[in-house]
């Protein structure tokens, strides 16, 4: 057995059949270890002296007699000791920090004393801070003086809470690494090998030079090739806030990762991170970067990727998978592809595992692909987020869309207290003499004047052999859908549907537009389909919506201009819309007087304008309000906010449907318990229903308990593989016989 030091940070067993084989890592060892890691962490934003410190002193609460006796209990090293349950240690280490530096109080404090427990609000952080440094515990001598500390950019009081959790980051990042470098030193190693962006740049030039010289010499594809050569050359531009406007068909997509991977070369950063709304996009826009860049060097991280769906057939699944797993847990990987939700959330939240991530979004490229999307009620919190990234960490943001929001400037909401405040400057990389409206126009939007019943749509629909119909609810869809004929190919899509369900149909729907055998196929599903799903359609119906919905409908309408000019046709049901953002949305459509051209993007900023006077708030869990600070005072309520800003609300329940494998799944969850992969498989058979009929199935005995909060649904007379969920009890049509 090594020699067992005086502080213990941690410790394990090699044998456990062997009493002598403990080793140790001192706690001496871990915090420099840890300062070392966060030093550079932080030096990626000049901050590396204030990583080390506090690296250096964040397990300085270890020392005391109470842990020591703690660590050796529990892991079982010393079972005759008698000790405490619980040994909270992380504030020494911060009551320690504003003794040596309090000119630099709260910032090293609070992430020392929130590295486990996560950010505090201010009333609980004041409260931790009012202990006294416990006797026994030594301060250190450290040789970096206070004024070497002090970062050297200009905070204001919109960034101070983003600094503070960019520092979090890169010390529980640093924690967590050089803990697994001695509990797990082999994963730890598999982190560091990793391909860099300079590496992969050649593969992303001979994929594009590949797709150039298998092109037909036709008109968009020289467009295409055009936009490509502009963003190459404004790739070597300044960091900063950039947007890329294409309308659908362009080659938005590679044209924007040719310019970020330029850019990101040019000015030494890090990775590209690529944020997407929908999952549905992200599978596809994920399956495009591994086929270019290979599986290694591609990190997909949502909530319904399974690693068993994705590489099936690869011979190396289980270590890919593992490469993910750890990939996802820090972003340290060339590229990224993840949602907004999973971006935007972790931006704004307190936890030490969420918040891991935040430092590699530092030095690192940006895309925020269909932009349009940005929630408005979330949209100052995010745009004072995007300028802090920017200004102070040195990220460049993309903006990508074929329907560009204003970002910039000031605007009025309902009333003069309600004010968005945007963006100083963001540049746009294709110049706007070019016309690309013009250039890709393929549409003409054409408006119903008056109202439709179903059976109307359906007529209508099917005069088309091959038509896709978009509407706005999944009960809209299902009764157009039911009422469609039974003739050629058939589908439907909607959140009724389970992930995996979905993303199978649109698979199902691509290869079936892939081949010209199929005479008839006709798509009725709700907006899931709109956004960057690579479908084309000779002839789109869309139910009536916001101009930014009607103009990414008419994208899956005519989409490599084959047909010259087609049609997209918004009809309106005689029903009302549902009250909130939709109808709000079509309103401002609506109140946007004579428009000359819905394709240009002078329709799309006076569509925006008219949006936005409609708006009751931009924050409206008042994000900015309870994280403002000064220099001067500390209220910024860390906790508050992480539950407070939830781009998707938790509205209604997520019940798990018998589709697929999902039985043998459940089965494991219920022998195994819960786990991060377990956890990843299920996901894709999840279906959200509204509290009602969540109530009704509980009531009716279809549902069933597997964990605390899990419902499972395992009746397949309830799941078709048609519509999906249905919350109808089948056995109520059953005829009963005697």
């Amino acid at each position: 057995m090594m020699q067992e030091p005086r502080y213990i940070s941690h410790l394990k067993q090699l044998d456990f059949n062997n009493p002598d084989s403990w080793i140790f890592q001192s706690n001496e060892e871990h915090q420099h270890g840890v300062a070392v890691l966060a030093k550079r962490f932080a030096s990626v934003f000049g901050c590396g002296n204030i990583g080390y410190v506090m690296g250096m002193l964040h397990d300085k609460g270890k020392e005391q007699k109470s842990f020591q006796n703690y660590i050796r209990k529990v892991s079982g090293f010393r079972t005759d000791i008698k000790c405490a349950s619980k040994t909270p240690h992380a504030y020494v280490g911060a009551l320690v920090a504003r003794k040596l530096y309090p000119h630099l109080y709260p910032i090293l404090s609070y992430p020392i004393a929130s590295h486990h427990a996560g950010l505090y609000d201010s009333y609980d952080f004041d409260a931790k801070m009012g202990d006294e440094i416990p006797c026994g515990i030594e301060l250190p001598q450290l040789s970096i003086p206070e004024k070497d500390l002090f970062p050297s950019m200009r905070l204001n009081p919109d960034d101070f809470n983003h600094f503070i959790r960019l520092l979090f980051s890169c010390l529980v990042d640093a924690d967590y690494l050089d803990t697994e470098s001695f509990m797990n030193g082999d994963n730890y190693l598999r982190r560091n090998d990793k391909t860099s962006l300079c590496d992969l740049l050649p593969k992303l030039e001979a994929y594009l030079k590949s797709l150039s010289e298998k092109a037909p010499e036709t008109a968009l594809n020289q467009l295409r090739a055009d936009i490509q050569q502009v963003c190459s050359e404004k790739s070597a531009l300044q960091s900063g806030l950039y947007s890329l406007t294409v309308p659908t068909g362009g080659g938005k997509t590679l044209s924007s990762l040719l310019w970020s991977i330029k850019h990101a070369v040019r000015h030494g950063k890090d990775r590209i991170i690529i944020a997407i709304p929908y999952t549905s996009i992200i599978v596809q826009t994920a399956a495009v970067l591994r086929r270019i860049f290979g599986d290694e060097n591609v990190c997909e991280h949502h909530s319904t990727f399974d690693p068993d769906e994705v590489w099936k057939d690869k011979q190396n699944a289980s270590e890919l998978e593992l490469q993910q797993r750890l990939a996802s847990e820090n972003w340290d990987y060339p590229i990224i592809v993840t949602t907004n939700v999973q971006l935007f959330e972790s931006m704004f939240s307190n936890k030490p595992s969420t918040c891991r991530k935040l430092h590699n979004i530092a030095n690192s490229v940006l895309i925020l692909d269909e932009v349009q999307t940005l929630p408005r009620e979330y949209l100052q919190p995010i745009v004072n987020a995007l300028d802090t990234y920017q200004r102070l960490f040195g990220t460049s943001v993309l903006f990508t869309t074929a329907s560009q929001p204003i970002l910039t400037g000031n605007h009025r909401g309902t009333n003069d207290r309600v004010m968005f405040y945007g963006l100083k400057h963001v540049e746009e990389l294709i110049p706007a003499g070019w016309n690309l409206c013009d250039k890709l126009r393929r549409v003409n939007i054409c408006f119903d004047k008056h109202r439709s019943h179903y059976e109307d749509i359906v007529q209508r629909l099917t005069q088309y052999d091959k038509v896709l119909c978009i509407v706005n609810t999944r009960n809209d869809a299902a009764e157009i859908f039911t009422r469609m004929p039974q003739e050629g190919l058939l589908f439907h899509l909607s959140r009724r549907m389970c992930p995996l369900h979905i993303r199978r149909t649109i698979e199902q729907i691509r290869e079936a537009l892939g081949n010209p055998s199929n005479k008839i196929i006709r798509v009725v599903s709700t907006q899931l389909i709109e956004a960057g799903v690579d479908m084309d359609f000779p002839v789109v119906f869309r139910q009536e919506a916001g101009l930014d919905s009607v103009l990414q409908a008419a994208g899956r309408c005519n989409r490599e201009g084959k047909l010259g000019i087609a049609n997209t046709y918004v009809f309106n049901l005689d029903k009302p819309l549902p009250r909130g953002s939709l109808s709000e949305a079509n309103e401002a459509r609506k109140s946007m007087g004579e428009v000359t051209d819905w394709l240009s993007q002078e329709a799309m900023t006076a569509y925006f304008r008219q949006l936005y006077c409609r708006c009751n708030s931009f924050d409206e869990k008042g994000i900015v309000s309870l994280l403002k600070q000064s220099t001067r005072t500390n209220e910024m309520d860390f906790e508050q906010t992480a539950q407070a800003f939830r781009l998707i609300e938790e509205k209604g329940r997520n019940i798990i449907v018998n589709y697929d494998n999902s039985l043998e799944i459940v089965d494991k969850i219920k022998k195994n318990g819960f786990s991060y992969e377990l956890s990843k498989k299920i996901g894709n058979f999840m279906v959200n229903i509204n509290e009602k009929d969540f109530q009704a199935l509980l009531k009716q005995g279809l549902l069933e308990e597997i964990i605390e909060g899990m419902y499972l649904l395992p009746d397949r007379e309830q799941y078709t593989d048609e519509t999906g969920l249905t919350t109808r009890n089948h056995w109520l049509d059953e005829i009963l016989i005697q």
